[in-house]
Parts: C-alpha cells; structure tokens; sequence
C-alpha cells in the first residue's frame, strides 16, 4: 500500500524592516500589539560588546512592560559564530525555562543575528525570532533575507538555514557607539550593493562617502535605505538563492576564503572589499567592467578605509584551495558572480548568474594581489 502524504501549503514569511533613531521603545510598543501573538516570554541573545549598549536597556524595557525576560550573552566577535556557541545558547534557554512559547530577540550586528536566528529556527522545531540591529555591516546585509548559520573550521555560514525574521529594527543611533573600523567594515556591503544594483546609491557614495564616519543623520539614514531596497527587492523575488539571490554574493567567493584563511584577522567587510576588487580585475579580463570603472570601485574602497589587496601574511596557495569551500561551487567547478560596470550584474542566461571560472584564471588575479 502507498500513502500520499499531502503537505502543500502557502506560506506568508513577510516583515517589515524599520529604520530610525532609538527604537527601543517602538519595539516594546510592537509587542504589545501583538508583533508575534500572545507571546509573552523573551530571549535576548547579544554579545559582550553590545550588552551593555543597548541589550540590558531592551531587557529591562521588557521587564517593565510586563513581559519575562532574560539575556544570553556570548563573548563578541566572529569566532563565536560557532556550533559550540549555538548549543550553548541553546542550553542556557533550556536552563532558564524556555519552551516553543518564547521568540528570540537579536540585539547586535552580523554575528548576533546569524546565530541568534539559527536557533531560533531550531529551538522547539522553530520559534520566532526579531532582530534589532545596531551595526551598519548588519544592516546591509545580516539582518535582512533570513540566512542564518554557523561558522565551520573548514569556511564560514557552511551551515544554517533560511529563517525570516518577524521584524527587523535598524537603530541608527547605534552607529555613533560603532569603532571606526566597524563602519568601515559595514561599508564594504554598501559599495558592494552599489555596483550590483544602484547605481545611485554607488554615485552617492562616492560624494559623502568621509560624511559616515560623522555619523550624518541624512547620509546614515540614505545609505540604510538603499541598502534595504537592493536586498529586499532581490530577496523577494528569489528568498531561497535559486538563481538571482546569487547576485549578493558579489566578491564573497574570494572575500569569505580571506576572511577564514585570515583567521578573521580581518573583518567581513575587510575581505569582502578585497574579493570585490578581485572580481572587479577579473571581470576587466572577461570584458564586463571597463577599466575605468574598477578604478572608481578601488578608489571608492580605499576611501572608505578598505583594504584592496590581499596581506602579505595569506598564503597565496592556501587561499586558491580555499575558494572550493565556498557554497557557489557546483560539482567541484569554481562559480564568481560578476558586476556588469556599475549598477548591474552580468547574467549569463535564464536566472543564471554564475560562470564557471577555471582555478588558473582566479589564481592569475590573486597572484597579481
């Protein structure tokens, strides 16, 4: 006998994404109004940095409000983006009574939202999750699409899961408490979402680019819109990376391989500047950015503070071995996405955006970094 099991269902995984200043109190005023249902217990998981900033603030907040509250805390940084950590987290809200009626609230940058958002999607077989970011790197990218994952010793996000958030809140009042070197890595995202799909936005740049780190109002509040709208508009159309979500990816093949072979010397933002560079020169060979052009997205890097060429201290070698772990790869074949000038991305047929590269043609332009 053989049973059909019947299981197609819609289902509706929209949220809105709230830019502003200080918006601990929008918050606590969304849940009251039922921003997840009658829940009323909450998980705040940040890091050692951000604790005291802005998490012990929203905890008590909570409190205050009627609703039971505690904070996970682990210590900041990309090497706690682990499975050890997500276990730990994971026991720590077991420990404290937490069951499938809870939602977890990520109060942090990049780090904090992938993890937090992992388990979200795990603990109890799911419970929602919301993410209050208070990072310009989060804001570009981590807080918003619903990847979630863990870091590997072999290469990062290698394992996770697509998890939408409920909400997402990005406090703009956060980047005043930001060390410079974290701007600058958050900007690396920005100029990145510049060259493959707004123009405008990698114009701007290039006009107030310096006016970040004095945390202009208008300029902060600009960036962070059209960070949102690029990703947004590409998550929307293809939230599961079928085809044009490959787009993101934009200088990741080489940027996440220096980022793990770095042992996160550098930041995220730090290597993906490099890996946009290193398509960039590639992608002048294949005929799809003029030089021109590559000039203006090193230039507009080295503004920002960006690194456009790889340490001496990485292994040249170890790095080309490297770009096979990255999540692209199809049948041991390397894939790049390429930007096609400024503004837009090179497609290479029907929601298709990879190319097949040979290792001879990336380890060229590396060698040449």
């Amino acid at each position: 006998m053989v049973f059909n099991c019947q299981l197609k269902k819609v289902v509706d995984d929209s949220y809105e994404i709230e830019i502003g200043i200080g918006l601990e109190a929008r918050l606590i005023d969304d849940l009251k109004s039922g921003l997840v249902g009658k829940l009323s217990r909450f998980a705040v998981v940040t890091d050692s940095n951000v604790r005291p900033l802005y998490a012990d603030k929203i905890d008590s907040m909570l409190k205050e409000a009627g609703f039971i509250s505690n904070i996970i805390e682990f210590p900041a940084g990309e090497k706690s983006k682990t499975r050890a950590v997500k276990e730990y987290v994971e026991d720590k809200m077991l420990e404290l009574g937490y069951r499938r009626d809870c939602c977890v609230i990520a109060v942090g940058g990049g780090v904090v939202s992938d993890l937090a958002g992992f388990t979200a999607g795990t603990f109890g077989r799911g419970v929602p999750f919301i993410n209050y970011t208070t990072t310009l790197l989060a804001a570009a990218d981590a807080s918003i699409g619903g990847k979630t994952a863990v870091d590997t010793p072999l290469a990062t996000n290698l394992i996770g899961l697509f998890n939408q958030p409920k909400k997402v809140y990005i406090d703009l009042s956060a980047w005043k408490t930001l060390e410079k070197r974290e701007l600058i890595s958050g900007l690396a995202e920005t100029i990145k979402h510049g060259c493959l799909g707004d123009k405008e936005l990698f114009e701007y740049l290039e006009e107030n680019i310096e006016k970040v780190f004095d945390i202009d109002p208008e300029v902060c509040r600009y960036i962070s819109e059209h960070n949102c709208s690029v990703k947004y508009k590409v998550v929307m159309q293809d939230e599961r990376e079928s085809g044009l979500r490959e787009i993101l990816n934009l200088g990741h093949t080489v940027g996440r391989a220096v980022e793990t072979v770095s042992d996160y010397r550098l930041t995220h933002g730090e290597a993906v500047s490099i890996g946009l560079i290193a398509q960039a020169k590639l992608g002048k060979k294949l005929g799809y950015i003029s030089h021109e052009n590559v000039q203006r997205v090193t230039k507009l890097c080295e503004r920002a503070g960006l690194p456009v060429a790889i340490p001496d201290y990485i292994d040249r070698e170890v790095l080309i071995k490297k770009l096979y772990t990255d999540k692209k790869v199809r049948d041991g074949k390397l894939r790049f996405v390429f930007q096609k000038e400024i503004g837009e991305m090179v497609c290479f047929g029907e929601n298709s955006y990879g190319l097949e590269i040979a290792e001879e043609q990336i380890a060229e332009i590396i060698k040449e970094m």
